[in-house]
């Protein structure tokens, strides 16, 4: 596949309301996307690195920075005959995996595009729907989250999962409970919380949650190892999986029984199969998390998610629970039974709505090959 173009565009987008999770409120989104050229075929990608080094140590500006200056003039000089093979042409690079990840998947919507198959066909994926959980970021009142949580399932999404954090946990579960008592019903701690709590974090045993996410450090095994260990609740980890290897050693050390795959975190699409598949050749079941992506990431999510281990409900949600307008078309809907239908058509399954994506772009910039020496 020869790539003639490479262009990053940056995109300021308002989100339809607050999120709010223990890093604290984003209330609109700098979108960083990929635009690859080849041949006549246009393909995308989306980093999802935040405005800030909260989640990860990346940011917007840093897979900027490091796209631009190391890793996409390096994959303008390659002609690389399959997607796979493009961690390999990255790996002198340490580290910047959300920045790879926009790059490499990008070139995956390329090749489905040239060989005339959706990318779920591509990418190994064999369901035709997935099941769709939400996630609910921290509300104002208690009040608040209680509406949010009712008309979320009065939309057909199958999981709910609350944000919480030290002062906004067992009261809330509680609460949850006690007006819902047969929902599945998970909570997403952000690493709020270290084994000092242990205490307070068994008494959420009470509450039959499917999960409780990320707990402790946000690179941690060991304690969350022992926490494990003294928890009815399955512990899933989010941050703390980087790739393969990380899954590997997690479920060694039974840290977690479930793992969040989330495609830019692990490193891109070769990376997250690697680890859906260790976690499915060890009984673990996968899901896939969200990061507040536009319909393009979006729809990178949603052909991940069609691969056979990933049983549990994923973030994977709506285009209009976040934007107001989305940047792709059709856009993401859920269906009343809390299911997206899995695209065949070629390539990522839904089109990109150029004419807006000019509009909204606030930063472009072409990068080439970088000249011989």
């Amino acid at each position: 596949m020869k790539i003639d173009a490479i262009y990053l565009r940056e995109l300021h987008i308002p989100l339809v309301q607050p999120f709010e999770t223990s890093f604290g409120v984003t209330t609109d989104r700098r979108v960083l996307l990929v635009e690859l050229k080849s041949e006549g075929l246009t393909a995308w990608g989306e980093c999802v690195a935040g405005e800030h080094p909260y989640f990860s140590e990346e940011t917007i500006d840093t897979a900027w920075l490091v796209m631009t200056q190391e890793l996409a003039p390096v994959l303008a000089a390659a002609e690389p005959e399959h997607a796979g093979k493009i961690p390999g042409l990255f790996k002198q690079v340490r580290g910047h995996r959300m920045a790879k990840a926009a790059l490499e998947n990008a070139v995956w919507d390329l090749e489905a595009q040239v060989r005339g198959v959706s990318l779920s066909a591509l990418l190994g994926g064999s369901r035709e729907t997935i099941p769709c959980g939400v996630s609910i970021g921290i509300q104002p009142t208690l009040e608040r989250q209680l509406a949010e949580i009712e008309k979320e399932l009065a939309a057909g999404y199958q999981r709910i999962k609350l944000k919480c954090k030290p002062g906004w946990d067992t009261k809330v579960f509680e609460a949850v409970r006690n007006r819902w008592p047969q929902i599945l019903l998970s909570c997403d701690a952000n690493s709020a919380y270290r084994l000092k709590d242990a205490d307070l974090i068994r008494e959420w045993d009470a509450f039959n949650l499917l999960m409780i996410e990320q707990p402790l450090w946000s690179d941690d095994f060991y304690f969350h190892s022992l926490l494990q260990k003294q928890l009815t609740t399955s512990i899933c980890l989010d941050e703390s999986i980087r790739n393969r290897r990380d899954a590997l050693a997690a479920i060694e050390m039974e840290s977690c029984r479930i793992i969040n795959i989330k495609n830019g975190r692990v490193g891109g699409f070769s990376e997250a199969i690697a680890v859906h598949n260790a976690a499915q050749e060890r009984g673990i079941p996968v899901w896939c998390g969200g990061m507040l992506e536009s319909g393009i990431g979006r729809a990178h999510n949603i052909a991940l998610s069609s691969l056979p281990n990933f049983s549990l409900p994923g973030d994977v949600s709506a285009s209009k629970r976040y934007w107001k307008e989305d940047i792709i078309e059709p856009e993401v809907t859920v269906s009343s039974e809390g299911e997206i239908v899995v695209p065949t058509e070629v390539g990522r399954g839904f089109a990109v709505r150029e004419d807006l994506v000019e509009r909204l772009t606030v930063r472009k910039e072409e990068v080439r090959a970088l000249a011989l020496v």
